[in-house]
C-alpha cells in the first residue's frame, strides 16, 4: 500500500488562492499567509524556498497595490506547487491593464526608495512575465524551482 501512496504523492499538486484588498495591509497579509502555507507544504519560514517565495509574493502584491490598484477592486493571489517538478508558480492578478515596466525604463538611482522590485523578481525567478486577465486587468507571474522539503 505504501508504493501506491508514494506514487500518488509524486503526481500531487498543491494550490493556495485568495483574494485580498488592494491596500498595503492586503499585500502584507498575502505575504504572511504565503509563509504559513509554505510551512504547511514542508518549507519552514526560515528556509530559503519560503524566503524566496514570500519575497516574490511581497514584491508582486506591492506592485499590484501601488501600480495596479483600481478603486473598488481587489487583487488575487494564486500559488501552485507542482510536487514532481518542485516548480512553484506565483500569480498576482489586478484589475489594471497597465503593464509593469522593467529594464532601462526603470533605472533606480542609488538614493531611490523604489524601482528595484521587478529586478528582484527577475533575479529570484527562473521565469516571470505577464498575461492579460479576463474580463479585465492582468496577471503578473513568477516561477521558482525549490528543493524537496
Amino acid at each position: 500500500m505504501e508504493p501506491t501512496r508514494t506514487a500518488a504523492a509524486a503526481t500531487e499538486s498543491r494550490l493556495f488562492a485568495m483574494q485580498f484588498t488592494s491596500s498595503p495591509r492586503g499585500a502584507r497579509l498575502a505575504r504572511q499567509l504565503t509563509v504559513r502555507r509554505m510551512a504547511e507544504w514542508g518549507y519552514p519560514p526560515s528556509s530559503d524556498p519560503s524566503g524566496t517565495v514570500s519575497l516574490l509574493v511581497a514584491e508582486l502584491a506591492a506592485n499590484a497595490v501601488r501600480h495596479g490598484h483600481v478603486p473598488g477592486r481587489d487583487f488575487h493571489l494564486r500559488i501552485a506547487l507542482d510536487v514532481p517538478t518542485r516548480l512553484i508558480r506565483i500569480e498576482v492578478a489586478d484589475a489594471s491593464a497597465r503593464q509593469p515596466r522593467f529594464g532601462s525604463e526603470t533605472v533606480a538611482g542609488p538614493e531611490d526608495e523604489s524601482g528595484r522590485g521587478l529586478l528582484l523578481v527577475a533575479v529570484l525567478a527562473v521565469r516571470w512575465g505577464t498575461a492579460p486577465r479576463t474580463p479585465v486587468g492582468k496577471t503578473v507571474w513568477a516561477e521558482v524551482v525549490v528543493d524537496a522539503p
